[in-house]
């Protein structure tokens, strides 16, 4: 036996099947679990959706930028939250431009700003001016409705660079398997794109070619194209002879049997749902029909997993800063819509009259409570740049 091998040897006897501990003792970093990261970014989005006031916006897209710079990986689209923040910038510009076009009219209390030129409209086209007065009111209005919008675009933004959605993948149950694999596919696209687009910029600046102007993004969208349908290729290559896709061992009557209890599953749900929602409606559609199809879906999800049989390499663990995380989000989302210890009004604020929002405190509580995030999750190691990628 030569020494390189019993190196290797002895360095595979000695291998833990955990995390390695370090020299100190100390375990080392590891990643958190990406379902922990998008449960804690959809419940922060669901309390964005709950409130109107720029000021908590404003503090949801500091808590969202503070977390992400403290927990995000070295990976290439790791990097990316920042073109989230463009998207959401374009997102208000354009709702402030539509609103300032599409105007609605002003009264004597608002404040006057400027007026464009009024295109007549049809008959059949009333209540919409096109062009015409735009005042201070209207357009604090409508970036509020557009801050809102881009702070929930900036939740997923932040799930999509704190977590890996591939490895996400391996936590489906079995009846999503395939569906898992197409939204799992989808939702790459934007890391996918970001690291394209760093990687050719990178390129064109070693030759020397012009990055600014039109001729600089013909130069880029193209290869970056290129990149990502060949980037697509070898994916359908590789899922395609890792046996993504196969029909199973299922019979005919066991997918119509699944497919049934999942349809009137989603129909309980549904039908609970507006039971909770609607004050007015029966008794039975609310708790009841909800609780009857969750048990339809969970069902048919079980006898729909029987016909895909996988192993998972390593799983990912579900330990104290998974629960840490994904609760913060959830509880921030719950004391938005409990209407416990404020004013209602107070996420609302109105411009008619014009009047400086107020910073209610549970509210307030609530969204800093989702920022604990960035330091109850685990640090992420740096050496796992191509695990992450």
């Amino acid at each position: 036996m030569t020494a390189v091998t019993r190196t290797t040897a002895d360095a595979a006897s000695a291998a833990p099947s955990g995390p390695a501990p370090d020299q100190g003792g100390r375990r080392l970093p590891r990643t958190l679990h990406p379902v922990a990261w998008w449960v804690w970014a959809l419940a922060l989005a669901t309390a964005v959706s709950r409130t109107d006031n720029p000021l908590l916006l404003f503090l949801v897209l500091a808590v969202l930028g503070y977390v992400v710079t403290a927990r995000r990986t070295e990976a290439p689209w790791a990097r990316g939250f920042k073109y989230y923040l463009y998207l959401a910038l374009t997102v208000v510009t354009i709702r402030v431009l539509f609103r300032a076009v599409f105007a609605t009219g002003i009264t004597p209390h608002d404040h006057f700003l400027f007026s464009l030129p009024h295109i007549p409209t049809p008959d059949w086209y009333a209540g919409i001016k096109i062009g015409g007065p735009v005042s201070l009111e209207a357009l604090l209005s409508s970036a509020t409705d557009g801050l809102r919008l881009a702070c929930m675009l900036c939740c997923i933004g932040a799930a999509n660079t704190l977590a890996n959605p591939k490895r996400a993948l391996r936590v489906l149950p079995g009846a999503l398997y395939e569906l898992g694999v197409a939204v799992t596919v989808a939702i790459s696209v934007a890391p996918q794109l970001v690291q394209s687009v760093q990687r050719v910029t990178r390129a064109r600046k070693l030759r020397a070619g012009r990055t600014n102007g039109m001729k600089a993004l013909r130069g880029i969208v193209v290869p970056v194209l290129e990149d990502a349908l060949e980037r697509s290729l070898r994916l359908a290559a590789a899922m395609d002879s890792r046996g993504y896709g196969r029909a199973g061992t299922a019979t005919h009557r066991s997918r119509r049997v699944t497919g049934a209890l999942m349809l009137l599953g989603m129909c309980g749900l549904c039908a609970g749902a507006y039971g909770l929602l609607d004050a007015t409606a029966p008794a039975f559609l609310g708790l009841p029909a909800m609780s009857a199809g969750a048990v339809l879906c969970v069902a048919g999800l079980r006898l729909g997993g029987r016909r895909v049989t996988r192993t998972t390499y390593r799983p990912d663990p579900w330990r104290l800063p998974e629960w840490a995380v994904a609760g913060s989000g959830v509880l921030s989302a719950v004391l938005l819509f409990s209407n416990l210890g404020y004013d209602p009004a107070q996420l609302n604020p109105t411009y008619y009259p014009l009047t400086w929002p107020g910073l209610p405190l549970v509210p307030t509580a609530a969204i800093l409570l989702a920022g604990t995030a960035g330091f109850l999750a685990p640090l992420p190691s740096p050496a796992r740049r191509a695990d992450a990628s």
